[in-house]
């Protein structure tokens, strides 16, 4: 078996432990051994000098959806991203939308929201998370994969009442192949719950998904109801509660009923009248940890996320897609209602810039914002984006800033990033077209290179921990995120002085990052000097 020695690097191990002066030795597809500075080296097959840079265990993006590209043959050419910025595995599933399970004749209902993050159509050759899982081993991935069970995927599969609540026998179908999903080696359930169908599932399923979740010992990642001051979902129900607080404090609620282990995915304030919640919902969530409950959260290192076109779009309008568009009463309906909750939520119609337009023919308006192109189409920003909406079913993938901060005012960022129980992600559609979102390029490098050594918000260690070994063990991925003999030989190795993403503006996209020297997954040589190594596809399912 071929043997090579990273030698002389600063080892940050993942443990959380002061970095140290050594060498690792890498044997097949594991780490063979762990040498100080001092000791004797052994012989290698093949030597890669590590003088005056780091190495760490391979970054885990724990908030992925990049198992929408894995089952695909072509799936290293669309996602080098993420290896060339020293992600080695992505936990997929994410938002309540899995690629399985899914049934022939139920299939059109997952396929319209997944159409923001597939580069292709899928062929849904499988049927179980068995299956998948399998598919995407044939498909040779790029990245090692731990997949979640998404909620509206069991539910598709499983009942003929698309919204609301379910009868007695449809919820135990459901949670039957929950049971399997994970039986069949997903590593937790994840909810959806800002979208169709999560947003109209009651408080009864909710419990009822994540005891099933919590007896079998695996976490529940959630994409929350609301993550602004105003939501769609409650629009009919006033409050003097901001919405994203009243559906934070639902949910931690579920956890204390039910036992499950809540991962808060995308820990968001949404619009700048949401990023004066932050102080509340971080102090709603450490009191529930001092009470017990076993909540973390996550965050991306950016002011700007992806979703769909729709994402503001109240639950009537939606209620009744695809029908909605043409129905003329609900669209001028729609507009005062649109204009008031942007100005409430502290949006405008320029903080709403396109990714893909997903329509034939419209591809020049990948990277313009909604008011680019309505001076464009010489019409209103609200005309302009339902147009788009309606033209794209709703398929249109958006970058919608404003999200915790922006440039130049990120203290509600920092704050987020800075919490010990915040784990890193991309939470990135990943597409081979179309304007990308700079955190598919250069999210963990901006957390090691702006959040550490520009601003020093934490330590090296501390951020390298919780990129590896916090979300290995929060998903319960057993021999990845240590740098130690024994484990997978997924190993990053980067410039700590130089390591950065890229800056982006709007009709000049991020590019690759800055200071990563090499990856290697399982052993096999991934990135040399920041370029993916084209034809190493060393990814595995971790079951």
């Amino acid at each position: 078996m071929a043997t090579i020695l990273i030698r002389n690097g600063k080892i940050i191990d993942g443990s959380g432990n002061p970095a140290f002066e050594g060498s690792l030795l890498l044997r097949d597809n594991r780490i063979e051994a762990v040498i100080e500075r001092g000791e004797v080296l052994p012989e290698a097959d093949r030597i890669i000098e590590a003088e005056g840079l780091a190495v760490a265990p391979g970054f885990i993006d724990m908030h992925s959806h990049a198992d929408w590209v894995l089952p695909l043959d072509r799936n290293a050419e669309i996602l080098k991203c993420l290896v060339e910025q020293g992600i080695t595995t992505v936990v997929g599933g994410n938002c309540g939308f899995s690629p399985a399970p899914v049934v022939p004749e139920k299939k059109h209902l997952i396929d319209a929201p997944a159409a923001m993050l597939v580069d292709e159509p899928l062929a849904y050759d499988w049927r179980t998370m068995d299956e998948f899982l399998n598919r995407v081993v044939d498909a040779k991935p790029i990245v090692n994969l731990a997949e979640l069970v998404g909620h509206a995927a069991v539910r598709y599969c499983n009942t003929d009442t698309l919204r609301g609540p379910m009868t007695p026998e449809e919820l135990a179908r459901c949670l039957d192949d929950e049971r399997k999903a994970f039986d069949d080696g997903a590593c937790g359930l994840s909810f959806g719950l800002g979208y169709d169908p999560g947003m109209y599932s009651p408080t009864e399923e909710l419990d009822a998904f994540c005891a099933v979740a919590a007896k079998a010992g695996v976490p529940v990642t959630v994409h929350l109801k609301a993550q602004s001051v105003v939501s769609p979902c409650y629009v009919n129900e006033p409050s003097d509660t901001p919405h994203n607080e009243r559906a934070l404090t639902e949910m931690l609620d579920v956890a204390r009923r039910t036992g499950c282990r809540l991962q808060l995915s995308h820990f968001i304030f949404v619009g700048r009248s949401t990023w004066g919640t932050a102080d509340r919902c971080i102090q709603l969530v450490e009191e529930a940890r001092q009470e017990g409950v076993d909540v973390m959260i996550d965050a991306f290192p950016v002011t700007c996320g992806n979703t769909t076109i729709l994402a503001p779009f109240p639950y009537w309008f939606l209620s009744e897609y695809p029908a909605a568009f043409e129905n003329e009463e609900m669209q001028r309906r729609l507009e005062p209602e649109l204009d008031f909750g942007f100005a409430f939520v502290g949006f405008t119609y320029s903080d709403f810039q396109v990714m893909d337009a997903a329509v034939p023919g419209w591809e020049d308006l990948n990277g313009l914002r909604i008011t680019d192109i309505a001076q464009k189409w010489q019409c209103t920003p609200f005309a302009a984006m339902f147009k788009l909406a309606a033209a794209s079913l709703g398929a249109t993938l958006m970058l919608f800033h404003a999200y915790s901060g922006e440039p130049g005012n990120e203290e509600v960022l920092e704050k987020v990033l800075s919490c010990d129980y915040c784990l890193f992600e991309t939470d990135a559609a990943i597409k081979s077209t179309g304007y990308p979102n700079p955190a598919a390029l250069g999210a963990f490098p901006r957390v090691l290179g702006e959040f550490v050594r520009n601003r020093k918000l934490f330590s090296l260690e501390n951020a390298v921990k919780r990129m590896t070994s916090e979300s290995a063990k929060r998903f319960g991925l057993k021999d990845i995120g240590l740098i130690k003999p024994g484990m997978a030989a997924d190993v990053v190795v980067f410039n700590p002085e130089t390591i950065l993403d890229t800056p982006f503006l709007d009709m000049q996209a991020a590019v690759k990052p800055a200071g990563i020297e090499h990856v290697f997954i399982n052993g096999r040589h991934a990135v040399i000097n920041g370029d993916y190594v084209k034809g190493i596809q060393a990814g595995r399912v971790l079951r």
